[in-house]
């Protein structure tokens, strides 16, 4: 006869352990502190998931300049490499030749002299990538005032108040004097004379951004270069640039390939941007470059050897993300060159069609058109009373649209704006949505009586366009 149970595999009389379906989400789940004991993957899941749904729609954020979209072979590469540590390059040697490769071509890009001379590195993002670059400035700098026995306690660095927050940062931590140049009239970035009037022997360097993040424009590094090169002639102060190219260095070479603020420069040191904005590659990388090897002083360049071999690194951090670095790659190999410039031209096209329909508006004025940076900026109209931009951005955003309002720095605080920055995966469709939105909100706005929105009580993020703490010499 045979058992009434047959007897049990594994561990004796263990019991298995089951989860009742429909009780195992537990009653409460503290939120600022560990849980006591364990829930299942799928609960924790869903708990997390219900709440991130409350985020914006980072498709329809026209605030940020950070990639929302990716091609689903790139999210699938990124997936794989999810474990991969950017820092193990003898564990990892092929990520390491994939960083290396885009660095020389970006090097190629940005026209060095001898891209095999060129030296790079990959980064969090443009912010690490920048204050590498400051960095190499502040270290030349010293050394050639420790060599010429003159005095290296008061760096200072010359730049426009619209630069990115990063480097107020770098001056912060660095310990260097920023001196800021306001805006002045119409001009709302670096000018070249302002940026030579605030150099001396104390200056490490001059920074130049390429597309600024308040109003999408370029500023004039040729120009700037002349300037410091004529400077240089009357005084013999030898002042390099760093280009901020966070936006721009991935957009000039392929739609303004004639305009000259790369490594074509002599005097440009060093360029960052961030492969994580028209680079196409989802949050976060950052690229930055030194023309050669002489731009970069040793000293910054450290050697372990603990991960196997001997390993030169001179980032900030240390442990990165090796996934974005692949996806640069795949994008790099993906698009081309001819690919790069068809998408950029597409967000071109997109932004100056956006402005030039905005401009149209009965209260809008546009202060930038999109035809530098694929980013403009708008004002609502001084006779057009009754509401501000803060109003718009409160109306655009209650029907999804993240659009940033806010005031520009010194000397032009009166300027209160909107920007709307167009991405890769904005297209002519959802631009049509957006403006379609624009028309609803502003009618609205029009129609009725209502209280301006007080600035102070918006809420919403300018991404880089916040004003800096001007405590420095100003022009």
């Amino acid at each position: 006869m045979a058992p009434k149970h047959p007897p049990r595999a594994g561990r004796g009389d263990r019991d298995l352990e089951v989860n009742p379906i429909f009780t195992r989400e537990p009653l409460t789940v503290p939120r600022y502190r560990l849980p006591a004991g364990e829930m299942e993957p799928s609960t924790a899941y869903q708990l997390v998931h219900d709440e991130l749904m409350l985020d914006g729609n980072a498709r329809l954020n026209l605030a940020t300049f950070v990639s929302t979209w990716a091609e689903p072979e790139a999210r699938l590469l990124m997936a794989e490499c999810a474990d991969k540590n950017m820092i193990d390059k003898d564990e990892y040697p092929r990520t390491a030749e994939l960083e290396l490769r885009c660095v020389h071509m970006l090097a190629r890009l940005w026209n060095a002299e001898d891209p095999r001379r060129a030296v790079g590195c990959s980064t969090t993002g443009s912010s690490e990538a920048s204050m590498l670059g400051g960095l190499a400035l502040k270290r030349r700098w010293r050394e050639r005032r420790r060599t010429a026995g003159e005095p290296a306690d008061r760096p200072n660095l010359v730049m426009g108040v619209n630069v990115q927050i990063c480097w107020e940062k770098f001056a912060n931590y660095f310990e260097v004097e920023p001196r800021y140049v306001p805006m002045e009239g119409d001009r709302h970035h670096l000018g070249a004379r302002e940026a030579v009037e605030l150099c001396d022997e104390n200056t490490i360097g001059v920074v130049a951004v390429l597309g600024s993040t308040f109003d999408g424009s370029y500023e004039p590094v040729a120009d700037i270069a002349a300037a410091l090169d004529d400077l240089q002639a009357r005084t013999g102060l030898d002042v390099p640039i760093h280009v901020d190219g966070a936006s721009g260095a991935m957009i000039a070479p392929f739609l303004d390939p004639d305009l000259l603020w790369d490594f074509r420069l002599p005097r440009v040191a060093s360029i960052n941007t961030s492969g994580h904005k028209y680079g196409l590659v989802m949050p976060g990388v950052g690229w930055a470059l030194w023309r050669d090897e002489d731009a970069l002083p040793d000293d910054l360049v450290f050697h372990v050897n603990y991960l196997g071999g001997d390993m030169p690194t001179f980032a900030l951090n240390f442990s990165r993300p090796g996934a974005q670095v692949v996806a640069q790659y795949y994008n790099f190999l993906r698009l081309g060159f001819d690919g790069y410039r068809r998408v950029q031209q597409g967000c071109r096209d997109v932004a100056t069609r956006l402005a030039a329909e905005i401009g149209r508006l009965g209260p809008y004025e546009l202060l930038t058109g999109g035809d530098e940076l694929p980013v403009f900026v708008f004002r609502v109209r001084g006779d057009a009373a009754g509401f501000t931009v803060y109003d718009v951005s409160a109306g655009l955003r209650e029907l999804g649209w993240l659009v940033p309002a806010y005031s520009f720095p010194e000397n032009r605080t009166d300027l209160d704006v909107l920007r709307v920055v167009v991405r890769n995966g904005l297209g002519h469709d959802l631009a049509d949505l957006f403006m379609d939105g624009l028309h609803r909100v502003t009618s609205r706005l029009r129609s009725h009586e209502h209280a301006p929105r007080d600035p102070r009580e918006d809420g919403g993020f300018a991404h880089g366009a916040e004003p800096k703490k001007v405590r420095a010499r100003q022009v």
